[in-house]
């Protein structure tokens, strides 16, 4: 694992998007801090990291589409298959490799709540606890970006669901409000979200008909509790929307709420993205 998160460190300091990824988030928060400082007349830096996170719409596609979409359209991925190294060696280094590229910027904006805190009343540990979650919160959009990355080697492709994903999550408050409450509203949203699933194992299996099975045994375990108890489908889909967003935990933070069940969340969903990233790949590699 350190030996490709050290290759992987090495070519990403080469790449452009790289430097251009560190330069956006680093003008993003300075503007930011500058503007909601000087407009509340006040000296706050986690409301500034708040009102950045749709950045992560446009930053996170950037520095993960490349991951590993590129090594499977350069062909590349195969000499990494044939290395003496596990999927997990090879997902971990890359994921890493990324995370600290992407902490590097943050340690510059580590300083800003010591130099806030001469002109005003900062809380360190809320500002700090913010910053921590900020990192929990890009790790987990990094892991979904690399596994949206294993799956098709268009990096363009990769970057375009990648943003669509973390853009539906970043607004799924939002959505959750205009989202239909029914039983039958629901029961739909229910089918739909099978039928997604049922495509995503497709795509790492390379198995139509385990695609379709998937689908029809989520679909049919619905149908079967929609029969029985149809109860249970009344406001289903907007509860599981409000708990679903990242971004929503991160505002407990922001609030002065150290929220470890937030990280262990993120942590969750971090590991739940690489493991499919793995299985994506370890399809690829007996196929």
């Amino acid at each position: 694992m350190i030996t490709v998160m050290r290759h992987e460190l090495n070519m990403q300091d080469r790449s452009f998007s790289t430097y251009l990824f560190g330069f956006f988030l680093l003008e993003t928060v300075g503007i930011a801090a500058m503007i909601y400082n000087i407009n509340n007349k006040m000296a706050n830096f986690e409301y500034c990291l708040s009102t950045i996170t749709l950045v992560f719409v446009l930053i996170i596609p950037i520095i993960t589409m490349k991951s590993i979409a590129e090594e499977r359209k350069l062909r590349t991925d195969q000499l990494l298959y044939s290395l003496p190294l596990s999927m997990w060696d090879i997902v971990l280094g890359k994921f890493f490799a990324t995370l600290i590229n992407f902490m590097l910027p943050l340690s510059f904006v580590a300083v800003y709540p010591l130099l806030f805190k001469r002109y005003g009343n900062v809380f360190l540990r809320t500002s700090y606890g913010s910053l921590i979650a900020f990192v929990f919160l890009g790790g987990a959009l990094i892991a979904v970006g690399m596994f949206v990355s294993s799956l098709t080697e268009n990096q363009g492709i990769a970057a375009g669901i990648s943003a669509v994903l973390i853009a539906l999550n970043y607004y799924s408050m939002d959505l959750a409000n205009y989202t239909s409450s029914t039983k039958q509203g629901s029961l739909i949203a229910v089918l739909i979200f099978s039928l997604v699933v049922g495509f995503i194992v497709r795509q790492l299996t390379k198995s139509t008909a385990g695609g379709i099975l998937i689908f029809v045994i989520l679909a049919g375990t619905a149908g079967i509790v929609y029969a029985i108890k149809s109860v249970l489908f009344e406001g289903l889909v907007p509860g599981i929307m409000s708990r679903i967003s990242l971004f929503q935990r991160f505002y407990t933070f922001v609030n002065g709420d150290f929220d470890v069940t937030a990280i262990v969340y993120y942590i969750s969903v971090t590991a739940l993205f690489l493991f499919l990233c793995v299985q994506s790949l370890e399809k690829r590699r007996y196929s």
